[in-house]
């Protein structure tokens, strides 16, 4: 039988609020089994960009990463916000360890080609080097990526959290019994974005078809699904979206992805 294995992929919005950061690295910190936590970084690496004279660039809510923009991420995704998180699980006992793509060759990803939008220096993934994390992982290390991999050449590149979360339970569920949790500020997939309650419990192939015909769900939840489809699609065992609470052992309240 496999090892249970949670991966999570925290959102932004988490991240900046310091009292919501710290109930969820509580809850993490006592999740039960082995588990993994991913992370962005982009509303960080806007400010200090402003900082530092350095315009962010969005086309279609898509960042685009040029060389000066790679070096902010790269201070504040693995910097300044890997590093006070891999702190802060350790004042919670849980023995985190911070990662890039490029540490122990963990993630490879290629540059992505140039069709109608030139989108610097940002990574699809291509390679999750399951040896390297499941030896962290059975060495009781929780390993802790933030949003950048790495070409094999040399060259770190920025790449998509979700996508990172997806691709990494994809990979690891070959040696693991998986559980993917996008985990943001939301209760959950909402019917009515006046309605914080309105959850919706489980969305299939079928009804999420019919929930973006009604634009019930639109915008930034489109990737956040199709990227929980796909790793279902990929044998992944189990797709969760909610807030923090998802994390409690009797929680309820939060929406199930399925097949």
């Amino acid at each position: 039988m496999k090892q249970k294995l949670s991966i999570i992929k925290i959102g932004g919005n988490i991240i900046e609020d310091q009292e919501s950061l710290s109930q969820f690295l509580n809850l993490f910190s006592r999740l039960k089994g082995h588990k993994v936590l991913v992370h962005g970084g982009g509303k960080r690496a806007t400010d200090y960009g402003k900082r530092l004279g350095i315009e962010t660039k969005m086309v279609d809510g898509r960042r685009i990463t040029d060389a000066q923009s790679l070096d902010v991420a790269v201070m504040v995704y693995a910097g300044l916000v890997n590093k006070n998180i891999v702190a802060r699980l350790q004042a919670y006992n849980c023995n985190a360890i911070g990662l890039s793509g490029a540490d122990a060759n963990t993630i490879i990803a290629i540059k992505r080609p140039v069709k109608n939008i030139d989108y610097g220096f940002v990574g699809d993934v291509e390679v999750v080097n399951t040896k390297s994390i499941a030896q962290l992982i059975r060495a009781d290390l929780v390993p802790v990526f933030c949003a950048l991999t790495h070409d094999g050449m040399g060259q770190l590149l920025n790449t998509n959290a979700d996508t990172i979360a997806s691709e990494v339970a994809i990979a690891m569920s070959q040696t693991f019994d998986t559980t993917l949790y996008y985990c943001f500020e939301k209760k959950g997939v909402l019917r009515s974005i006046l309605d914080e309650n309105s959850v919706i419990k489980s969305i299939n192939q079928e009804s999420y078809q019919k929930l973006k015909q009604q634009n019930i769900v639109a915008d930034g939840m489109l990737p956040k699904l199709d990227n929980s489809f796909h790793a279902l699609n990929k044998d992944v065992q189990r797709v969760c979206i909610g807030d923090i609470t998802m994390l409690e052992p009797k929680a309820k309240l939060f929406t199930t992805i399925t097949l």
